[in-house]
């Protein structure tokens, strides 16, 4: 399995290292709009195979449209701007991400392979990907990360395990998050205590007031994704793809690769949270689309 990388930020760093480490990975490739940072990110790769003693090979390539050879891309660039946003903080990146990954779909257009989507505001530049580049199995990471979060809020509130707590968090990466179906020890629960929704939403600003930006989380979902939607593992992850008309989180189930959506029931009131996250991301990709066309790729 080859897999290239597009960004070698924060969290391209991360998921390339984790990638390194991986032992069915047989090579990682990656590439990023600063040439010294592609370069410089594949030595420090190459350093961590030699004294790990991993097999991976490591390469870079001068721009995204080299990794079409690749099983699998993971996208994370991310535009230079400074994100002053106290609210709806993932979508104050629509207007500059978007002609970076418009740009990276234009050059992987009719790729073949396995596309896992990082850039904020993740729904929208899955959608974004996927309708520019005319790739079917795209998949963003968002919502299997605010499950996990949700997931861990709760066990801190209950004093339990981790295992023991499930549920399912659909709709936006972002203020638009819905949980749903939230069960302890398999039973489910009628009532979540107060607070837990707000503690797993604070996690991600917790983490960026003290190491600058999220990372291990991002690159440990994308992981994951890679392994379900590439057929090493079974099983079921919150991923933004689409559904109906819209693209959004979901629950996907993987089986030997396969994919499928496995919509949980919800209350009334979910299903209206859920609609309102419909239609917010829907009009945001509608802003952008109409200016792409104009706009310089931001990708060389």
């Amino acid at each position: 399995m080859t897999v290239g990388v597009v960004g070698a930020g924060a969290v391209g760093q991360t998921v390339s290292a984790l990638l390194v480490a991986a032992s069915w990975c047989t090579a990682v490739m990656v590439t990023s709009r600063t040439k010294t940072a592609a370069a410089g990110l594949t030595c420090d790769l190459q350093d961590m195979a030699a004294v790990t003693g991993s097999s991976v090979r490591v390469t870079h390539a001068r721009h995204p449209g080299e990794l079409a050879a690749c099983d699998a891309v993971v996208l994370c660039p991310r535009a230079a701007f400074t994100n002053t946003a106290r609210t709806d903080v993932r979508m104050a990146g629509l207007a500059v991400n978007a002609p970076v990954i418009a740009g990276v779909a234009r050059q992987l257009a009719g790729y073949s392979g396995l596309v896992i989507v990082v850039t904020n505001p993740v729904d929208v530049m899955t959608r974004l990907f996927a309708e520019v580049a005319g790739v079917r199995r795209v998949f963003g990471i968002g919502s299997h990360l605010d499950t996990a979060r949700y997931r861990l809020a709760l066990a801190h509130r209950l004093g339990v395990p981790l295992a023991a707590v499930g549920a399912h968090v659909v709709g936006e990466h972002g203020d638009g998050a819905v949980p749903c179906v939230t069960t302890l020890h398999r039973q489910e629960l009628v009532a979540v205590p107060a607070g837990v929704e707000a503690d797993a939403k604070g996690r991600s600003a917790l983490i960026n007031a003290g190491i600058g930006r999220t990372r291990c989380g991002p690159a440990g979902a994308v992981l994951a994704a890679l392994t379900h939607a590439l057929g090493l593992t079974d099983g079921t992850l919150e991923l933004s793809a689409r559904h109906g008309d819209a693209w959004l989180g979901v629950p996907v189930r993987f089986t030997a690769g396969q994919s499928a959506v496995v919509m949980p029931r919800l209350t009334e009131d979910q299903d209206l949270a859920l609609s309102a996250a419909v239609l917010k991301l829907n009009i945001a990709y509608g802003a952008i689309v109409p200016h792409l066309s104009s706009q310089k790729e931001a990708v060389s």
